[in-house]
């Protein structure tokens, strides 16, 4: 496995863990707030952070 491409997964898995962590911090605070339905805001965090997660190598999350 070549240099960049170790990188590049890297990278990949950061920003997964990155978008997960949005999305989870959103849902605490529409939690804390009372919201019980997914919002507009919770669709577009959980879309990012799946589209994060299919570019991720699933080994490494």
């Amino acid at each position: 496995m070549s240099k960049e491409s170790r990188v590049a997964r890297k990278a990949a898995n950061e920003a997964s863990k990155q978008a997960d962590a949005a999305l989870h911090a959103n849902q605490r605070k529409e939690k804390k707030a009372g919201i019980r339905d997914e919002t507009p805001e919770y669709q577009r965090l959980n879309d990012a952070a799946n589209k994060a997660a299919a570019s991720a190598s699933w080994w490494r999350r």
